[in-house]
Parts: C-alpha cells; structure tokens; sequence
C-alpha cells in the first residue's frame, strides 16, 4: 500500500459505450477493475439494465474469487460511549441516541464466538466502540482471544478497534488477529460531512501500517450518506487503490438520535446498481454484505445481491441493529446453491 491517493477531479476524456461490454472485456476477462469513470456509468445505468449488470457481476465475482461464500459473524466487546462524531452512528456518545455504554465479558465473548462457529461461520470479529483502543481494551482483547482457544474453538478472528498505533498494530498481530477491519466510510472528498473529529487520511494511515505488519485488510463503508454517485465511485476507486482483501457494504440504517436519522433508506434498485458497480470495480475481493441490507433490500433483494457479486455475507446480528436470524441467511446460501467456504479453506 503507498501513500493515500490524491484526489482526483470529476471528468475525464474516455468516449462514452456500452460501460457493461467494457467491463465483459476489461473486468470479466482480464480481470482488471473498471476505472472511476466506468464506474460512474454502472451507477448511471437505467433500471432495465440492472438484471445484465448482476449477471454480468455474478459472472465476474465466481470467475475470480470462486463460487464459495464466507460467513462471518460479529460481537461487540465495548458498545456506545464513543467519542468520535460519526453521524451515521448511534454508538456516538455524542448524540442523544438510546445505546448507552456496556461491555461484554470474556466468557461472553466466548459464548458468541462459540455460537458463531455452530452457524458454519468461518470468521469472528470483535468490534469495539472507541477511537482507538486503550491498555484495557487490548487486554480484553487478548484474554478473550485467548479464551476462545483454549474452548477449542478454531474459527479465525479479526478485530475492528478504531485508529492504531504501530504498537497496538503490532500487538494485535502477535495475538494472532488474521483480519482487521478499519472502514474508510465514504469517498475522502465527502468524508468532512461525515465525520469532523478525525479525518479520511488518519484511517489510512491505519490501513498502511495494518497491511504491512501483514495482516488483512477489511475496509469498506456505508452507501447512502448523502453522497453523489460520482462520489461513490469515487469510493470505489480509493478502495480499489488501497488493495482490500474484502470490502463490507452497508446501507444506512438511519438510527434515531443519530444526525442522519430522517436521512431516506437506499431504494433497491439504486442499492443493486451500487453492487454491482462495486464488484465491477473490485473483481478480486471479497465483498461482504454487511448492516442494512435487511432495510434495503428486503429478502428478494438480497438474493439478488447475492445473485449480483456478492461473496460474503455478515450473519446475525449487527453491532446495534437486529439482522435476520442466521438460519434464514444459511437457507438462502442452500436454496442458491451458493457453498459455504469451510475453515480449513481460508487457514
């Protein structure tokens, strides 16, 4: 990973065509990510055009990452309280939102870890609510890490804790964190609007040192912010630059109490496009439904997500939202007949 990309101005000098037989040749058989250009003409496709965009991102996504499906659940260890100013999030506590500060125990942790692994689950990621973790936190971490092993529990573990230090990167490495997730959110040229007690290029730095300490890296964001579309393809050309082994998508869930509250959920057909266009642009990676997918999508909406790129799904429930029972999420893999990656397949 280099340095964070400089911004790149609206526009350019490609001819306009058929962005879909572009990307047959480019995505499909060269395996190369459409440009943010490209992009942004997936974004401005007509709805008829939808059902060739998923079957052309479905095509993609089994040509290059497989016909296989990773899921994953996720706990958080320390909820709300959080000092930073994300407007989407109701763990905030700087908004007048109901979540109120709680931590989880270790056997807790156990417990949800355990509960995941009987879903099929191949990854377990433990979330917490802080701009970047203290010495408390990262011994939590560890000793539930720790306890987890000694439950016999071999599922992978991935940690999302906020900004890190060298230190801490090195830390979490030494534990045996396999994944780290840190969102970019959105574009960095609508990311001031988003959040103000930090910036776009602080997570980047994270992102840098989490990849060179070799761990993965799992950063994605949030569709539905109040960004243009040429910012989301803006998005999806920065996430392409920065390499990502997978890339959670959400949709807003506007949680009350939060600045975006009244902000409208994602249509579905808006939100497909947004998937496929986001596949067509990351060929090579795993790209995880993720919080809001229930609001937006619905339970046909979702098949057809699955049906258009999507090759990892979040089962359960969210950090402060209710997703659907697992099971539900397991019954659609099978009636698709979409495999679920085993441990053994991603150790």
């Amino acid at each position: 990973m280099s340095a964070a990309p400089e911004q790149t101005a609206p526009g350019g000098t490609e001819q306009p065509g058929d962005v879909l037989a572009e990307a047959g040749e480019r995505v499909l058989e060269g395996g190369v990510g459409l440009t943010e250009e490209q992009v942004r003409r997936v974004l401005a496709l007509p709805d008829e055009r939808i059902p060739e965009l998923l079957a052309l991102a479905h095509e993609v996504r089994v040509r290059w990452c497989g016909p296989e499906v990773e899921v994953e659940g996720i706990v958080s260890l320390k909820t709300g309280g959080c000092p930073e100013d994300c407007h989407f999030c109701s763990q905030s506590g700087r908004f007048p939102s109901p979540v109120r500060s709680a931590w989880l125990d270790v056997p807790g942790l156990v417990r949800a870890a355990r509960q995941t692994a009987d879903t099929g689950a191949t990854e377990f990621c433990v979330v917490a609510a802080v701009r970047g973790p203290d010495a408390r936190l990262l011994a939590q971490v560890r000793a539930g890490i720790e306890a987890i092993r000694a439950d016999g529990n071999p599922i992978q573990i991935a940690c999302s804790l906020g900004m890190l230090t060298q230190e801490q990167v090195d830390e979490l490495v030494a534990m045996g964190v396999h994944r780290y997730n840190h969102n970019l959110e959105t574009a960095r040229s609508h990311f001031p609007n988003v959040v103000t007690t930090h910036s776009w290029e602080e997570r980047w730095d994270t992102l840098r040192m989490v990849r060179a300490a070799g761990m993965e890296v799992c950063c994605g964001g949030i569709i539905g912010m109040g960004e243009s579309q040429a910012q989301r393809a803006e998005f999806a050309a920065q996430l392409a630059a920065l390499e990502p082994d997978e890339v959670p998508l959400n949709f807003l869930i506007p949680n009350p109490g939060t600045p975006y509250e009244d902000y409208p959920v994602v249509e579905g057909a808006e939100a497909l496009r947004v998937v496929g266009a986001f596949r067509l642009a990351l060929p090579r990676t795993i790209l995880r439904f993720a919080g809001g997918r229930e609001l937006t999508f619905g339970d046909l909406g979702a098949k057809r997500g699955m049906l258009g790129g999507i090759n990892a799904i979040i089962v359960g429930n969210y950090l402060t939202n209710l997703g659907r029972p697992a099971w539900e999420d397991l019954d659609m893999l099978e009636e698709l007949a979409m495999p679920i990656k085993e441990l053994n397949r991603t150790l």
